[in-house]
Parts: structure tokens; C-alpha cells; sequence
């Protein structure tokens, strides 16, 4: 934690100081920002205030007093709950307006952590809570150069492997030996899994292999139980993610589409290439925005993707955000491009990274097409390699 830094944001933010809390590792976004063990034992609230000008303060419970001993400033101890609600009133004696981990409404989702409760009894005693999001955003999202490079090393993997997964599937369906072969979506996602592996990369859950109708659930996750087969005439889906195995590492994450054994119909086509023409819109407005030093918002970004499906009568279809933010998880807490499931009102900030994905689902077959950004100050690029047509198989 870079106390000065914060303290500086703060100050810009215009507000009176920064509470953090957390109670049983409800808020992993406080860990993180302020350095803490994220295994720590943690059973009893604690709560760590960063004013605008001078020493941070503490308050945490007598059995777990320790908790907070690496981070600077003064420590208030309770152990009953009017002592609880004594130290708190004292703590924050000189601050009126008070950021936390919480959203109005619920809007900014992933950073709506600090329960009701705590924020009723901040509220009893005079304080006026705001969102921290724009400030988790600047001390969570922003990537370091060596973070940024982490994400080089997981893109030029996985752009390989998707490569050779290609082949893979035409090896599989036609042996050299000519009797057709066999390979289900389940085969094909535990093949990806060893392929990066082998490449030192880790991930959470997935990849996603789809065919046919499974492409049209863009959660879709094959299972040994429930998994269909890849077959000639199918169309093809696969969502791949993953980083680096070194702490710390940047996710890559993408989606292509191909059809196996034939040429896309034209209704295929049509599908494809207007998902790819929202893609495309919603990367020109995040480039021209950084080109020209201009602030961009998340739910801009959604509405130059979306504006271009739903003039193409297909807005129905397309059922969630345009894209997420992405850090050393694969839903980062900085900015979305979101104005559909939130009105994402938070800024793009240079030297983030984050997905552009829209997409159209029909009941027979879906389309997404899914790239990496990252932005730096005067300019914003695609990290990987651009599907410009569908896979042929």
C-alpha cells in the first residue's frame, strides 16, 4: 500500500477519507489494495480508515489485535458491541463522507461488498457513505509493466493452442487411416486443459468447447455427463482463458467460432459478421477515445457494440455486457463495458486490460467473438489475434 498515493486520490475524489472493512474475508478487495494475508484468520469485523490528510486508524477486536499490525497508524481495540460502536464513532469523529465497498443499488456489482447492516450503523452516526468503486478501480485495475508482459506470455500461448486445437479436431474427425473418428466437447476441453498446462498456465474452471444449440448458452460447460459430440456440419464455439502460474500474472481470454467439414450458412454469416462489426465498433471507440486523451465510460463502449446488433434487429439475442474488466482474476473490479446488466459509469483507465465480447444467441447456434484490450495513456490496442472469418475445420 502506497499510503501517499491513495491519500492524493482521496483528496481528488473529494471525499473525507477511505473505510475499509472486513469480517470473515467478505471484502478480498480490501486484502488486496491494502497488502494483507488473504488466508489470515479472521472471525471478528475489523476496520481500517484512510483519512484524506494524516495517519491512517485502526479498530479491531481484542482477540485479534494483531490483525492490522502491518499496516501504519494508530489501532483502537473492542471487545463489546457498545465498545464496537464507541470506537467506531471516535475513529471517524473528523470525517462526514466516507468511500467503501458499496454501490448504490447494487449498480457496480463486484464492488457492492460492505453489508447493509454496517453501513445503517455508519449512517446512525452521521456518516454519508459513497461508492469507492472509481478508486478500487485506480488501486485495483491499474497494471504494473510487469503485469502487462504476464499477459503477453498467456496470450502468445493461448493463441497457439487455439491454433492447434483446430487441427486437433480435424485430425480427430478424419484420421489419416480414413475410418471417421470420435471427439466430444468434454474430449476437446480436456485436451486445452493438458495443452496449457503444459505451458505453465492456470485458470479457473472451463474452457468452453460448444456445439450446435450448446453455443447459444454462453455459460455453457461441458461435463462427462453431459457433453455431445463434435461432428461433421456442426458449428463450433470454444472460450479459452488463462494466465501466467507466476503470482500475480494477467488473464488472456477469448472466443472463436468455426464450423466443421463445410462452408457457414448464410445465416451463419450473417450472424457472424454482424457480431464482428459490433466487436470491431466497440474497439474503435476505446481507441479513438485514448488516441485523442478523452475520458470513456464503461456503457460507452457497450452502446457503440450493442447500437450496431440492435440495428441489425438482433438486440433480443444479445444477453450480457459487451465486456469485463480483467486483473489477476478473470473478472477484474475495474470498469466493464456494461450497459445492459449495470450502466458501468466508471472510466476506462489507461494501463487496464479488459475484454470486448458481444454476442448473438439464437436458439440453433451462437455467435461471439471475443478479444483482449489494453490501454496506456494516448492509446489503447487488441493484445492477440483478430478472428476476422469463420474457422473452416
Amino acid at each position: 500500500m502506497n499510503l501517499d498515493t491513495m491519500q492524493a486520490a482521496i483528496r481528488e475524489a473529494g471525499i473525507d477519507g477511505w473505510l475499509f472493512y472486513d469480517h470473515h474475508h467478505r471484502d478480498p478487495i480490501a486484502s488486496r489494495i491494502l497488502g494483507l494475508d488473504e488466508n489470515a484468520h479472521i472471525t471478528r469485523r475489523w476496520y481500517y480508515f484512510v483519512p484524506a490528510e494524516g495517519e491512517p486508524r485502526k479498530l479491531v477486536h481484542r482477540i485479534e489485535h494483531d490483525r492490522l499490525d502491518a499496516l501504519p497508524g494508530a489501532c483502537g481495540l473492542y471487545s463489546s458491541w457498545q465498545e464496537h460502536a464507541r470506537g467506531l464513532d471516535l475513529m471517524l469523529s473528523d470525517a462526514r463522507i466516507l468511500a467503501m465497498q458499496y454501490s448504490p443499488n447494487n449498480a457496480i456489482v463486484n464492488v457492492s461488498l460492505v453489508d447493509a447492516g454496517t453501513v445503517e450503523l455508519l449512517r446512525g452516526l452521521g456518516k454519508r457513505i459513497v461508492s469507492s468503486a472509481d478508486l478500487v478501480s485506480r488501486f485495483e485495475a491499474v497494471l504494473t509493466g510487469e503485469q502487462m508482459a504476464s499477459h503477453v506470455v498467456a496470450q502468445k500461448a493461448i493463441d497457439e493452442i487455439l491454433a492447434e486445437a483446430w487441427r486437433k479436431i480435424a485430425r480427430a474427425l478424419r484420421p489419416a487411416n480414413g475410418t471417421p473418428g470420435t471427439l466430444t466437447e468434454f474430449e476437446m476441453m480436456e485436451w486445452l486443459g493438458t495443452a496449457m498446462r503444459n505451458e505453465g498456465l492456470v485458470w479457473e474452471d472451463g474452457p468452453n468447447v460448444s456445439v450446435d444449440t450448446n453455443s447459444s448458452d454462453s455459460h455453457y460447460a461441458p461435463t462427462p455427463e453431459r457433453s455431445s459430440p463434435i461432428r461433421e456440419g456442426d458449428f463450433l464455439l470454444i472460450d479459452i482463458w488463462a494466465k501466467d502460474e507466476k503470482p500475480g500474472s494477467i488473464y488472456y481470454d477469448i472466443t472463436w467460432t468455426g464450423v466443421v467439414g463445410r462452408e457457414p450458412t448464410e445465416r451463419e454469416q450473417q450472424i457472424f459478421a454482424t457480431v464482428i462489426k459490433a466487436r470491431d465498433a466497440a474497439i474503435d471507440c476505446v481507441m479513438r477515445a485514448f488516441a485523442a486523451n478523452s475520458p470513456i465510460r464503461g456503457f460507452e463502449a457497450d452502446n457503440a457494440a450493442r447500437s450496431v446488433i440492435r440495428a441489425a434487429g438482433f438486440g433480443d439475442y444479445f444477453i450480457h455486457r459487451t465486456g469485463h474488466n480483467i486483473t489477476q482474476e478473470i473478472h477484474g473490479a475495474g470498469a466493464n463495458l456494461d450497459n445492459l446488466e449495470t450502466h458501468d459509469e466508471r472510466l476506462v483507465l489507461p494501463c487496464t486490460c479488459f475484454s470486448v465480447e458481444p454476442g448473438i444467441y439464437l436458439p440453433e447456434f451462437g455467435v461471439r467473438s471475443e478479444i483482449d484490450m489494453m490501454t496506456a495513456p494516448g492509446k489503447a490496442w487488441v493484445t492477440g489475434k483478430i478472428q476476422r472469418e469463420l474457422v473452416r475445420i
